[in-house]
């Protein structure tokens, strides 16, 4: 086979289009709810009414009394469960109820709709204790975890951060806050199981097609739970539609389906309603800032400290990394990060799109703007001024940071300094506002198996999963380019348990981590067959690769991507709203692989965070303990009108100090610095700064006076 470099453009760094598109638009691409098998049965789940206490009766005779319905299946007579490191998935297994919406019963129907009518008819009698849903900064319970999400020091001090703070010429000392917030992927968490009694010695199989960002993770937690060799378990994640991290891990719902579908002995569909995706996949967590900032009358800082106090469940501990960003940004000598946590009756929080990052940079880089504004100096330059030369925290030199020229360029795009006069049109306030981002980059272990066929076509085989991102058509061109074909001579296997294992789908990590295994396996099969002479065998030659040992090493480097955002806003005097008139993104994030997934990316991250900052939020109901803001009637997302001129742009960066690819991973840094960027151009409209997130109109008018 001729494997000799090809006359072609090369496949990296070329907009492909997605090569799933047409299976997505024309309804063939099958998500977890899809999979039309034979003798399918439904399920419905039943939640928790109140917040705390335990279930002393479930009457299910009206329930099963109703057409068509199989089972319901209650915390007395569902089927037991092995061990789990995540005691969230151990639904049905006692009558204890720790947050509201916790699943209490299961109805099994011939189809979803006779599900549903068994589910509402079952009842349930409880016995309620007192419970405590509301976090406060001074919650009698709070308490210094030794961790935080993502395994960092949950408390970290460089220098004496309260003397120096106190010694500081210019201060700013504030709070911030961060409310609930929710995932709420287009694709609701579903599930389809089929499990298939052995014979004789043979074991038990389940097949299951899971809403999932790591089928791999999904197999071994359910091999645990019911007690399988993880051979006789597969797990398939084909499409998803859509996750934000909640999907990050096993949720509930598999859990059920697979429950289901024992008991019955038929395959099982379970699609939660978007109603109670709140209480059972997860959330972000609410986050208290106080920020303290010292500076000397050039602008440099003398002193950063930022403490954090969030909620978690009393099921599971969760904090929010929000002060690990502030380890990372800013030249200050005496450096203080804490975080304090409340466990609460309220459901467990989880991973959502820049976990930490996301509600830490709103708070630090609020108070950066309001220590540019006690100095006079412009935002801008002012971050310039306090630039490391290498993380503050850990010391580390970056394996490349481009802050400042994201920052300059970014100025340059978005006209800045001919905008930093607000400005009135009627009942309207006009302003700009700027804010800096940061993400880590992460890499974890991964295997692929790249094959030759005698046709000279070639296979990729990796267990990633694209979320709608375009990992199968960034994997592609990653392949194309190590093989030196063209892309159409590569097809690209993802999203099913058989293949060889494949990291979770977050932490923007998923390309670097699964590209840099197609990589070595492509550079080795090309290796290989420049070694042979003759035709390939009829089922061709294919070369593994594993990078579990080259992700495991520890670099000496602080690696990073940073970006700036610019932002101008409309506030009406009359009715409170604030709308955004343009949205600016400049980012550092290492090799861009594909532009037009890329874009896609940063701009779906920064709508994301103009939500965060106009119109999502979530309530904690004191008396009921749930979220009262739980469908996308009340919880309001952006929308096309509300974004009427976004652009994003990116640094040609060249990180030596990654992967193969020199990719940084690009699915969550778009989202981290909007949210404050808008808040800051509020402030510079009215001259009134708010606080607490979102800039809703009642806040608004109270703000304007």
């Amino acid at each position: 086979m001729d494997s000799s470099p090809a006359a072609q453009a090369p496949a990296l760094g070329s907009p492909a289009t997605r090569r799933e598109g047409r299976e997505k638009v024309t309804g063939t691409a099958r998500y977890a709810a899809e999979y039309a098998l034979a003798d399918r049965a439904y399920a419905w789940p039943v939640p928790a009414t109140v917040p705390r206490g335990r279930v002393t009766a479930v009457d299910t005779a009206g329930a099963l009394a109703l057409p068509g319905v199989l089972a319901v299946l209650t915390p007395y007579d569902a089927p037991r469960l092995g061990p789990a490191d995540d005691p969230t998935l151990r639904v049905l297994q006692d009558p204890d109820v720790p947050h509201r919406g916790w699943y209490v019963a299961l109805a099994v129907a011939e189809t979803p709709e006779a599900a549903r009518a068994a589910g509402a008819a079952v009842r349930v009698t409880y016995e309620a204790d007192p419970h405590d849903a509301v976090l406060r900064a001074d919650h009698p319970a709070a308490y210094t975890p030794e961790q935080v999400n993502g395994g960092y020091p949950a408390h970290r001090e460089k220098g004496d951060a309260a003397a120096a703070f106190a010694a500081a010429p210019v201060r700013v000392d504030c709070a911030y806050a961060v409310p609930p917030l929710h995932n709420h992927p287009m694709e609701p968490h579903a599930a389809t199981a089929h499990w298939e009694t052995g014979t004789g010695t043979d074991p038990d199989t389940l097949t299951v097609y899971d809403s999932s960002q790591g089928s791999g993770l999904v197999r071994s937690t359910l091999a645990a739970l019911f007690e399988l060799p993880e051979d006789r378990v597969t797990v398939v994640s084909e499409h998803v539609g859509g996750a934000f991290g909640c999907k990050g891990t096993p949720r509930p719902h598999v859990v059920l389906a697979v429950m289901a579908a024992r008991h019955t002995g038929r395959p099982v569909t379970l699609a939660l309603p978007r109603r109670h995706l709140a209480a059972v996949v997860g959330h972000r967590a609410p986050t208290l800032h106080r920020v303290r900032l010292g500076a000397r009358t050039d602008g440099t800082l003398t002193a950063l400290a930022h403490e954090v106090t969030t909620h978690t469940s009393r099921v599971r501990e969760f904090v929010e990394q929000a002060a690990v960003p502030a380890r990372v940004m800013y030249a200050a000598p005496a450096l203080l990060t804490t975080h304090r946590v409340v466990p609460l009756d309220v459901p467990t929080p989880s991973w959502m799109r820049a976990p930490g990052e996301c509600p830490g940079m709103y708070a630090l880089e609020s108070a950066m703007d309001e220590l540019a504004e006690a100095l006079g100096i412009d935002p801008v330059e002012l971050r310039v001024r306090n630039e490391p030369d290498a993380e503050p925290d850990s010391g580390h030199p970056f394996s490349s940071r481009h802050l400042v020229e994201c920052l300059r360029e970014g100025a340059a795009r978005f006209d800045w300094a001919a905008h930093r006069t607000p400005r009135r049109e009627g009942p309207l306030l006009i302003g700009t506002g700027v804010a800096a981002a940061t993400y880590p980059v992460y890499v974890a272990p991964s295997s692929a198996r790249a094959h030759a066929l005698p046709d000279g076509t070639y296979l990729v085989r990796t267990n990633a999963t694209d979320l709608g991102t375009g990992a199968r058509t960034v994997l592609a061109q990653i392949a194309a380019d190590a093989l030196r074909v063209p892309m159409d001579r590569v097809t690209v296997e993802i999203g099913h348990s058989s293949l060889p294992h494949g990291s979770v789908a977050g932490g923007s990590a998923g390309t670097a981590s699964w590209g840099w295994a197609v990589h070595d396996a492509c550079t080795s099969l090309v290796a290989l067959l420049a070694r042979r002479s003759g035709p390939l065998p009829e089922a061709g030659v294919s070369v593994p690769a594993d990078t579990t040992a080259s992700a495991k090493q520890k670099s000496p480097y602080a690696r990073h991507a940073f970006g700036a955002h610019f932002a101008e806003v409309q506030a009406d005097t009359v009715t409170g709203e604030v709308r955004v008139r343009r949205l600016l993104g400049v980012f550092a994030a290492g090799r861009i692989l594909n532009p037009l997934t890329a874009r896609s990316q940063f701009v779906g991250g920064m709508i994301m965070g103009l939500g965060m900052a106009l119109t999502e939020h979530s309530t904690v109901d004191p008396v009921f303990g749930d979220f009262t803001e739980n469908d996308l009637a009340s919880y309001h997302v952006p929308v096309h009108a509300d974004v009427p001129d976004i652009e994003a742009h990116w640094l040609d960066e060249h990180d030596k100090h990654l992967n193969p690819m020199g990719g940084k991973g690009i699915g969550e840094i778009g989202i981290v610095g909007t949210a404050a960027a808008i808040g800051n151009a509020f402030h510079h409209a009215s001259g009134r700064r708010i606080r607490e997130l979102p800039l809703t109109p009642d806040r608004v008018l109270a703000a304007l006076g």
